[in-house]
């Protein structure tokens, strides 16, 4: 009931942004506000500040941040990472210390706090090799098993679920097995075959249920994985039409019927480039509306953030979900800033155009190879790096970066209107369920600034460096 509340709760914030005339007089004076930094010459992360205080200011204007409570928009549902193979299996390298470790850094109170993951139905590129739950040509899916997840990914799920029990959990398919593809293949692209449409359907149920005897309950589900991508590792092909029609006409009434009813349904799961047309598009099947709950994207092909307010703007009641956001980044025990930039920046654009969660691919890769990995020539990074020459771990530039986010953003908070001085300046701001607001800030500037936030009636000066990423917590 709780999930329920919370999905309903978003919907209404999504549709009508709701104006409190009121807050505008409310006292902000004497609040003293917490600041945690990052910044490229000081090579420190998510650093605690001397406290900052607002004062009465009527008067101040130019380089001014502004933050409005009174406009209430998108309600934020949480921040993570996916439960990979490849993070799993590098999990399982590490000491019994070291992972209780990973899980607190990861999932706890103390650590960044994430509280929305993703694991992938059968393998995908970030895993050992190529793998399916049933035996070939199992149409009545009498062999399904999901023993292959039982030795790495769901050990990491549950040490996860033990510290965090508030964590929800979507499923997302790369391709399904090769025989029910036309092109034989679970590479390459190719496409469902439409006489395994229900079998397909059936699949997923089977997989949450599977889990489900875990004690590994879901949120959701995408479709498919990147579904217009063409990869040299595990893909498959679908239109927006055929995405919506599976929704309608198997994979809904297939998860109503085996006890899924709750199980949010999202389509799309690819670039921002594209979401509003395949939204509408997958959106023009009858019955879609009742069928699909949300709106999945990534980051690869550019900014493209008016997509998502178009998708909004079309789909109000629709939650966009940012389902990879990593920002890329090389791996090293040093802060690559560049990265720190790309991932805040994203997030930032993401979050003021409407985008609900924000998820991470891997959390744990090797340090040297970004891997284990398969069908493809290059690694990637992640939150944590696995060195295998020491066999401990590393956190690493994206761990600060999101944390900036989700250390101090909780589920159920509001984003709330904001502006800044300069494009070089980007901001996002957000009131939580306890009335704390919380401002990121990043200056994507060669240069130091002193601004001032503002927030009603109060302002307070602040050290902004060049090239810095800031976190500010103002209390109720």
């Amino acid at each position: 009931m709780k999930l329920k509340n919370h999905i309903k709760q978003s919907v209404l914030i999504a549709v009508m942004p709701i104006i409190f005339s009121g807050s505008l007089t409310a006292q902000t004076e004497g609040r003293h506000v917490k600041v945690f930094a990052s910044s490229a010459k000081e090579k420190e992360m998510l650093v605690a500040q001397p406290d900052i205080v607002l004062q009465q200011d009527l008067e101040t204007e130019n380089l001014l941040i502004n933050v409005y409570p009174e406009f209430r928009y998108q309600q934020i549902l949480g921040f993570g990472a996916a439960f990979t193979e490849t993070s799993a299996y590098n999990f399982s390298l590490l000491s019994p210390d070291a992972q209780q470790k990973v899980t607190e850094y990861l999932f706890g109170k103390t650590g960044i706090g994430m509280n929305f993951c993703r694991t992938h139905i059968n393998s995908s590129d970030f895993g050992l090799d190529e793998y399916t739950y049933v035996e070939n040509g199992d149409v009545e899916l009498k062999t399904f098993n999901i023993d292959r997840e039982r030795k790495y990914v769901l050990p990491m799920v549950k040490a996860a679920l033990r510290v965090n029990p508030d964590l929800w959990l979507f499923a997302s398919p790369w391709s399904p097995p090769a025989w029910m593809k036309d092109n034989n293949s679970v590479i390459r692209g190719g496409h469902l075959l439409p006489n395994f449409y229900q079998t397909w359907a059936d699949y997923f149920s089977l997989y949450l249920k599977e889990f489900q005897k875990e004690g590994v309950n879901f949120f959701g589900v995408t479709i498919q994985n990147e579904a217009k991508a063409v990869q040299t590792w595990e893909s498959c092909i679908w239109s927006g039409r055929e995405e919506g029609e599976f929704a309608v006409n198997f994979l809904r009434p297939a998860l109503d019927k085996n006890g899924f009813g709750e199980a949010k349904i999202m389509i799309w799961d690819h670039n921002k480039e594209r979401v509003m047309e395949r939204a509408r598009e997958s959106m023009s099947v009858p019955g879609a509306d009742k069928a699909i709950w949300g709106i999945a994207h990534h980051w690869y092909s550019g900014d493209h953030f008016d997509n998502l307010r178009m998708a909004h703007e079309l789909f109000p009641d629709k939650p966009l979900i940012a389902t990879e956001n990593s920002g890329g980044g090389v791996r090293s025990r040093e802060i690559d800033w560049q990265a720190v930039e790309r991932y805040a920046r994203e997030t930032i654009g993401d979050f003021n155009n409407f985008t609900s969660a924000i998820v991470a691919w891997n959390m744990i890769v090797e340090l040297e190879t970004g891997g284990p990995y398969h069908n493809r020539s290059t690694g990637t990074s992640a939150p944590i790096f696995y060195d295998p020459k020491t066999k401990e771990f590393i956190l690493g530039t994206l761990y600060y970066t999101k944390g900036h986010f989700s250390k101090f953003i909780r589920r159920g908070a509001v984003r709330i209107g904001s502006s800044t001085y300069s494009d070089a300046v980007k901001a996002a701001a957000f009131s939580n369920p306890d009335g704390e607001i919380i401002v990121v800030i990043l200056n994507t500037s060669e240069e130091d600034a002193t601004p001032k936030i503002r927030l009603n009636n109060s302002t307070v000066t602040f050290n902004l460096p060049a090239k810095s990423l800031l976190t500010m917590v103002i209390p109720q």
